[in-house]
């Protein structure tokens, strides 16, 4: 599946394309047993830093790049800037 191509689906439509048989997962996908096991020891994860709004002034062209690549346009600026960041701290 594209990158772009990212759907959402509330819990009750997903169960109404199971009961139709017609539930979007590539044939090939893997499957995965989630057992007792695995809630025992699950834990939730939360972000470990604080996200901050901020006004920041971004050349249009750069910022339509990132929009243009769809959902998450936000993340992965964020990805590439902590990349430069951390790049730069270890210097």
């Amino acid at each position: 599946m594209d990158d772009s191509d990212t759907r959402r689906y509330s819990l009750a439509e997903l169960r109404a394309m199971r009961r139709r048989d017609k539930v979007p997962t590539a044939p090939d996908a893997p499957e995965r047993e989630v057992d007792e096991a695995f809630w025992a020891t699950a834990r939730l994860v939360q972000p470990d830093r604080r996200k901050v709004h901020t006004g920041l002034r971004i050349d249009a062209d750069v910022l339509d790049w990132f929009k243009a690549r769809g959902r998450g346009w936000q993340t992965r600026m964020n990805a590439v800037l902590r990349s430069y960041y951390e790049h730069e701290r270890r210097s």
